[in-house]
């Protein structure tokens, strides 16, 4: 038997075996729901069952119905019947339920009653657990006080001294979750897909977004089409947005993410906005030695060339006649939207300035040679004469 055969046998086998141990993860499908009790189809000769109280909505009602597909732990086997979870603690649990959890890795329900040194004091079926802060979610603790009184999901990571030490991590369950979550992602994103997440939080390169089960970035240089100073001027954590996949990197868990193209090109209009002669009104954005950027509208800036400054008279820096910040009124002296470049020119400049910067006066003791001295002129005329 080749190698491939045999591992194909060996998962076959894995995947029938007729017995199932405590702590195992299974898939059933519900056949069933009667009062407090949800009846499971394991694929097995016995029924399993399932404490309906664990898919009950925040309204009283009931999350799931009969053919739908979950994922549940086996907790014990008694006389024929196996007792499933989807986690411990929502119920009547003791020590042996939660050692076998940390040894199963089996989810378990805990309260957070409280923040002590460290992190959070949580109740877990009755008993005492600590969760550390590095362990409460994916981020960084900013608020403790949103975590207090709230029931969550955690996974015992240290079951020490008989149950009286219990050290349990929400973010070993979260992980899980978004490892699921991005297997089904990679089936079904695409780049140029546009999706809507959750911003998760702010840099000053950029904001992350949560687009169903992992985060992607999108960079300053993608929130707008104008110039992005602070991200948090456009985007602010929880706040929803729709963005476009510029790039996925399953490898490296790298998707980056755009905002700007969601939104309209104003590159595309610009020649109807912003023709020839038209005048508006910008401002100022950035001052260089060879002219002024004027912002017109986000993402549009035309630039006033030095030549045209000044009034009429020389100037080594723009900064001599304007500052950045300063709104001024401008004429459009032409637009390139291919090159995504629009010239400017002052208001009131005429060719009559031009005139005057490029004009260089005699000096003032030239005399035309043509002319000659005045001495020469009066011996012209004596020799006529």
């Amino acid at each position: 038997m080749s190698e491939e055969n045999f591992a194909d046998l060996f998962q076959e086998n894995a995947v029938s075996r007729d017995t199932l141990q405590p702590g195992d993860k299974v898939e059933a499908v519900i056949a069933g729901i009667s009062g407090e009790s949800i009846f499971l189809d394991v694929g097995k000769k016995s029924e399993g069952i399932l404490n309906a109280a664990e898919y009950i909505g925040d309204d009283g009602e009931l999350t799931v119905k009969t053919g739908d597909s979950v994922t549940v732990f086996l907790v014990s086997m008694r006389g024929g019947e196996m007792k499933f979870t989807t986690r411990i603690g929502s119920g009547q649990a003791g020590l042996e339920e939660l050692e076998q959890a940390f040894h199963a890795g089996i989810p378990v329900e805990g309260k957070v009653v409280k923040e002590v040194k460290g992190g959070f004091q949580v109740t877990v079926a009755g008993q005492r657990g600590f969760c550390p802060y590095s362990q409460m979610g994916l981020r960084r603790v900013e608020d403790a006080e949103e975590y207090l009184e709230q029931t969550m999901a955690f996974k015992i990571i240290e079951f020490g001294s008989n149950g009286r030490n219990i050290i349990i991590s929400a973010r070993a369950v979260l992980e899980e979750e978004r490892e699921q979550l991005k297997e089904e992602l990679q089936k079904t994103l695409q780049e140029k897909d546009k999706v809507e997440g959750t911003v998760s939080s702010i840099r000053d390169f950029g904001a992350f977004v949560d687009i169903g089960g992992v985060d992607g970035l999108i960079p300053i240089s993608e929130i707008a089409w104008g110039q992005t100073d602070r991200v948090e001027d456009v985007l602010s954590v929880g706040q929803r947005v729709e963005v476009i996949i510029k790039r996925l990197d399953w490898d490296n868990d790298r998707i980056s993410l755009s905002l700007k193209d969601t939104l309209d090109n104003p590159w595309d209009k610009v020649e109807e906005k912003y023709a020839p002669a038209s005048v508006h009104t910008g401002v100022v954005s950035r001052l260089a030695p060879f002219g002024a950027f004027v912002t017109l509208e986000p993402g549009i800036d035309g630039l006033l060339h030095i030549s045209k400054l000044g009034s009429g008279r020389r100037i080594n820096h723009p900064r001599e006649v304007l500052e950045a910040g300063q709104e001024i009124t401008i004429k459009i002296d032409g637009v390139d939207r291919e090159e995504k470049r629009i010239s400017l020119i002052p208001e009131d400049f005429t060719a009559k300035d031009e005139e005057e910067k490029n004009y260089t006066p005699p000096p003032k003791d030239s005399t035309p040679k043509s002319m000659g001295t005045f001495g020469d002129l009066l011996k012209a005329q004596m020799k006529k004469k």
